[in-house]
C-alpha cells in the first residue's frame, strides 16, 4: 500500500505543484486588484469569457468556439493595455523590494528627517514629503517649484509654514537634498479607502503606488505623523517610533541597536482625514479622532 502511495506521489507531484502555484497566483492577484478600478473591468471580462465558453461547449457552437480561440491572443494583448497601470505598479513594487533595491540612505539623512518631522508635528505644520529612491519621480518635480537646496530643518519649516506660498503640495527629497516644493502628487484612486481620508494622505498613497518613494505626512490639525511605503499607510507614530520605523524603511535594518518601539498600526483603510492640498478648502467630518 505504502509503495503504491509513494509511486502515485512521484507520478502526480507536478500536477499538485501546478495547482498550488496557480492557486497562490490567483489569490495574490485577487488581493492586488481588489479595490482598484481595473477590478470591475477584469470581473466583467471574466464573466463574458466564461459565459461564452460555457454556452459554446454546452450547445456545441463551433463558430463561437473558433472565434474565442482565434481572439485569445488579442484578448491577452488587450488585457495588458487595459491593466497597464496596475501591471506597472506591481512590477515597480516588485523591483522596489529591499532585496533588489540599489538605494541606501545615510544614517544622517534619517536623523535629519526625523528631527524636522518632529518639529513640524510639534508646530502642527501640515507637511507632505516624498523621499525618492530607485524609481525617478522627476515628472512630479516638474509640477512644483525647483529648489535644489541642501537639506535643512529651517528651510523645510519655512516651506511648510501655513503662510508660505509653497506650503501646499509636496516636497521631494533626493540624495539628501530638497529637490522641489509645492509638487502635485497623484491621488490614490483605490475604492477601498475611507472617504474621510484627506487629499494629503491620498497623495502620499498615490506617490507610493506609482513609485518606490517613501512618503511622510504630518497632519495640520493634530500634528500626527504618518508614513506611506509600498502602498500602505502607517499611522500613530511617536517621535521615537517614527525615527525607528524610518530607519527600518530607508536603511533596511533597525536604526538603533536596542529593542524597537512598538510600530504604528498599518491599515489600507485609515479612518483619518487631513486638510486638502487646495488652499482654504477643508474636509468636514464628525470623527473627533480624525488626523
Amino acid at each position: 500500500m505504502i509503495p503504491q502511495i509513494t509511486q502515485m506521489f512521484f507520478d502526480r507531484w507536478r500536477s499538485a505543484f501546478e495547482i498550488v502555484l496557480l492557486s497562490v497566483g490567483i489569490y495574490y492577484g485577487y488581493l492586488y486588484f481588489r479595490g482598484t478600478r481595473g477590478a470591475k473591468v477584469l470581473t466583467g471580462l471574466a464573466i463574458v469569457f466564461l459565459t461564452l465558453t460555457l454556452i459554446s461547449q454546452l450547445l456545441n457552437l463551433v463558430v463561437i468556439s473558433f472565434i474565442i480561440r482565434s481572439f485569445s491572443v488579442f484578448i491577452a494583448v488587450a488585457l495588458v493595455v487595459i491593466f497597464q497601470p496596475e501591471l506597472r505598479r506591481g512590477l515597480a513594487e516588485l523591483g522596489g523590494h529591499p532585496i533588489f533595491s540599489l538605494t541606501s540612505e545615510k544614517r544622517e539623512t534619517v536623523h535629519d528627517l526625523a528631527e524636522v518631522v518632529t518639529q513640524l508635528a510639534n508646530k502642527q505644520f501640515g507637511a507632505l514629503l516624498a523621499i525618492e529612491r530607485d524609481t525617478s519621480i522627476r515628472v512630479y518635480e516638474e509640477t512644483g517649484v525647483i529648489v535644489d537646496a541642501a537639506f535643512s530643518t529651517e528651510l523645510l519649516l519655512t516651506l511648510f509654514h501655513p503662510k508660505s506660498a509653497l506650503h501646499d503640495g509636496g516636497v521631494i527629497v533626493r540624495d539628501g537634498r530638497i529637490a522641489a516644493a509645492a509638487c502635485i502628487f497623484p491621488v490614490s484612486q483605490r475604492e477601498t479607502l475611507d472617504r474621510s481620508l484627506g487629499l494629503r494622505h491620498r497623495a502620499a498613497l498615490g506617490i507610493t503606488e506609482e513609485s518606490d518613494a517613501v512618503a511622510i505626512v504630518v497632519s495640520e490639525e493634530t500634528g500626527a505623523i504618518s508614513i506611506c511605503y509600498r502602498r500602505r499607510l502607517e499611522r500613530n507614530f511617536t517621535p521615537e517610533s517614527f525615527r525607528q520605523r524610518l530607519g527600518e524603511v530607508l536603511l533596511h535594518r533597525n536604526y538603533e541597536e536596542d529593542d524597537p518601539e512598538q510600530l504604528a498600526r498599518e491599515s489600507d483603510l485609515p479612518p483619518a482625514r487631513d486638510r486638502a492640498l487646495v488652499p482654504h478648502q477643508k474636509e468636514h467630518s464628525n470623527d473627533s479622532l480624525a488626523v
